[in-house]
């Protein structure tokens, strides 16, 4: 349902063709299509020449953030430095040389698409890292690759941004237009006999022209007409109400600009560490997480009080199963393939019926598919 946009696409892709060149920076809030976007220019740009990496997921401890992104990029690690690195301040300046030093097959300029850039500022919280934003700012800056780097706090952004070199280019994630919103509507929607631009009219108003908003609307609209004649006023009513799509959109937004005042990084970290292998002791953990045991018992302590884990015999576990393959699926630099998904539920129906092994399960549908069964993508 979210639409392309290929102008926003070509201004993009020239400012980082430009010569010199410019880093765009891609600003908007929750479902403005800020990942919808990267998405398509990493295909757009070719996947062995651009690694998307979502930092809203990898930013947990400085060492285990270079070890995803080394994992999970196209591009080879520089001779010499493979080996992890032990200290905080060390990981995160191996992460800004490998954006500076990466090189495209055939030698050429590496992309890298920073999804949720001011994540960073979780590290600032450890020693020696007390600049981290504006180390990478001047790191980037001076880099002969390419970079597109989004944040959802807009605020936030732009202060950052105040001092910047002048490659730093500020994009400003536009609202969807009436005709947009028109040209991707379900045939469902207007299939009652009424009028697809008016249609499209009401969903742009109410939904803000935002398009996870708009999408939302539409696909309970789409919904509804197939038992009767639908209209946006209900379908917003009906998405609104408790556990319906845009509540369960607008609740994620709400707390999570709430958490991030905070942030607590490493309690991420050991959730990815549980997610890995459970159940764990707390020196076990500690070592993992290359923290101490005093500071990673704090950590636990955090969690077991909001019932994220539980301990058993000093070991600890996930209190909820399905959220560790949650964690599994979508903690990591881009979002699984059907594959994935298909691989990991499939790991995990064995763990809970051991006496029948499950058949594979079928590939999931689209996430835009599952809209209207309250499951909805936010970008």
């Amino acid at each position: 349902m979210t639409p392309e946009r290929p102008a926003l696409e070509r201004r993009v892709l020239a400012a980082v063709d430009a010569s010199p060149r410019r880093i765009p920076v891609l600003l908007g809030g929750c479902g403005s299509g800020r990942t919808s976007l990267l998405l398509r220019l990493r295909d757009a740009i070719g996947r062995t020449a651009a690694q998307y990496v979502d930092l809203e997921r990898v930013c947990t401890t400085p060492e285990r953030l270079l070890r995803a992104i080394r994992e999970h990029s196209p591009f080879p690690t520089p001779q010499g430095s493979a080996h992890e690195k032990s200290g905080a301040r060390e990981a995160f300046d191996s992460t800004l040389a490998f954006f500076e030093g990466a090189r495209a097959p055939g030698g050429g300029a590496a992309t890298f698409l920073l999804d949720e850039v001011l994540e960073l500022r979780t590290f600032e919280s450890f020693p020696g890292l007390r600049s981290v934003l504006r180390d990478l700012v001047a790191a980037l800056a001076s880099s002969p690759n390419r970079f597109v780097l989004t944040a959802r706090y807009v605020a936030r952004a732009h202060r950052l941004l105040r001092d910047a070199p002048s490659q730093f280019e500020v994009v400003h994630m536009p609202s969807l237009t009436p005709q947009e919103v028109a040209a991707t509507l379900p045939s469902t929607v207007v299939g009652t006999g009424g009028d697809r631009d008016e249609a499209a009219r009401a969903i742009h108003a109410l939904g803000d022209g935002r398009p996870a908003y708009v999408r939302a609307l539409a696909d309970a609209m789409s919904s509804m007409a197939r038992h009767g004649v639908a209209d946006a006023v209900s379908a917003l009513s009906a998405i609104m109400a408790p556990r319906g799509d845009l509540d369960q959109a607008c609740r994620y937004s709400y707390e999570l600009r709430l958490h991030r005042a905070r942030g607590y990084g490493a309690l991420k970290a050991i959730l990815e560490v549980l997610a890995e292998e459970e159940p764990l002791t707390l020196t076990e953990i500690a070592q993992r997480l290359r923290r101490t045991p005093g500071s990673t018992k704090d950590y636990l302590s955090w969690l077991e009080d909001v019932d994220l884990v539980t301990a058993h015999h000093k070991r600890y576990t996930y209190t909820d199963p399905l959220l560790r393959l949650w964690v599994r699926l979508h903690c990591r630099p881009s979002p699984p393939n059907d594959d994935d998904v298909a691989r990991e539920v499939h790991q995990y129906a064995l763990t809970r019926l051991p006496q029948a092994r499950p058949p594979l399960p079928p590939v999931p549908e689209p996430a835009m598919a599952l809209a209207g069964h309250g499951l909805i993508e936010i970008d």
